[in-house]
């Protein structure tokens, strides 16, 4: 017994005919009698036989395929972006093949020639922590491939973006903190390779310097994206001479792990420490006290990130020259128990 794949040749073989009458016959060629049809149908049902639609669109130049590199599938913000993205191509008729990079440079640029190889009409692409320069992104362009950005993105290279407005949302998100009473607030940002980072601190220390507020140095904490260097700054921080009294973290992850630590190491929350995170994941609710989060609309994000494919392709299609535009989500600060304190 095999488990071959039945191809048109082999429905050819059974009914002796060609493969390209077989072909015409299944697409309801007029030059093919209705007769004839029903024949060969009837037997590429009896053999198994199904249409490769993969095969068929690479012949018309599209694979009707789009690429989806994120850093983390299991985080909320990539997680339902992809659910945005998977609906806008599905409704268009085309499917989605998904990539983690684990924030790797290494496993990045292996997933993008594995998307090369597949023949994708479009890579998505949300750039690993590690990422700070754009030339492996391209081949992708070499190769007749459409690229997005989307989220995390290399500034210097040129594609269409989609993205917050980073610094007005940490901005927001100090404000926020501000607004309820607190005035030594650190901030725990990413890698300073990353323009979303650059742009969260930027927004940050606008806040402090409008609210006449001091900043201080050994409060702002780069490159604490993974939990244990996120618990190790802010233990730092709780039991230095100079204790901070809220935080804005980069991501709910960070904002989580500093919550557990605040919370094990005495400190009330929100009486005595704010804290506001990124993402509004599901787990900001379910910790207690619920946690603070600037919403990112993350399935909207997704949603716009493969409308601006389709809408790009349509008009390029029409303008015949390559159209790379920004677009921007706007975000909300939701206010809970790890902030609220009026």
């Amino acid at each position: 017994m095999t488990n071959k794949r039945t191809t048109i040749y082999d429905l050819a073989k059974a009914m002796n005919l060609s493969a390209s009458y077989i072909s015409k016959a299944l697409n309801n060629h007029p030059s093919v009698r209705e007769e004839i049809r029903e024949k060969v149908r009837a037997k590429a049902k009896e053999l198994n036989y199904s249409h490769n639609s993969y095969a068929a669109n690479l012949r018309r130049g599209s694979s009707k395929t789009i690429g989806v590199i994120v850093p983390y599938i299991r985080r909320s913000f990539f997680a339902k972006a992809i659910a945005g993205i998977e609906e806008v191509c599905t409704n268009n008729g085309y499917g989605v093949i998904i990539c983690q990079s684990q924030d790797s440079f290494e496993r990045e640029c292996h997933a993008i020639k594995t998307l090369i190889r597949q023949n994708v009409d479009a890579i998505f692409i949300s750039v690993a922590a590690e990422t700070h320069t754009s030339e492996h992104l391209l081949p992708v362009i070499q190769n007749g491939i459409k690229i997005i950005q989307f989220d995390r993105t290399i500034e210097d290279f040129n594609c269409a973006k989609v993205m917050n407005d980073n610094e007005q949302m940490a901005y927001d998100a100090t404000m926020h903190l501000i607004s309820q009473g607190y005035k030594k607030i650190a901030y725990l940002g990413g890698t300073q390779y990353l323009a979303i980072y650059q742009l969260r601190k930027k927004g940050y220390l606008k806040a402090l310097e409008e609210a006449g507020l001091q900043k201080f140095d050994e409060f702002i904490c780069d490159n604490t994206q993974k939990p244990e260097a996120t618990i190790e700054a802010t233990k730092k921080l709780l039991t230095s001479d100079n204790i901070p009294d809220a935080f804005v973290t980069v991501s709910d992850e960070q904002a989580t792990h500093v919550l557990l630590t605040a919370l094990e190491m005495g400190f009330k929350v929100p009486e005595e420490i704010g804290i506001i995170g990124f993402g509004n994941d599901e787990t900001t609710l379910i910790t207690r006290p619920t946690l603070s989060s600037v919403d990112q609309k993350s399935f909207e994000h997704g949603r716009k990130v493969a409308e601006l494919y389709f809408e790009i392709a349509e008009k390029e299609k029409e303008e015949g020259s390559n159209i790379n535009t920004t677009e921007i989500i706007s975000a909300d600060v939701i206010a809970r128990g790890s902030s609220k304190r009026r």
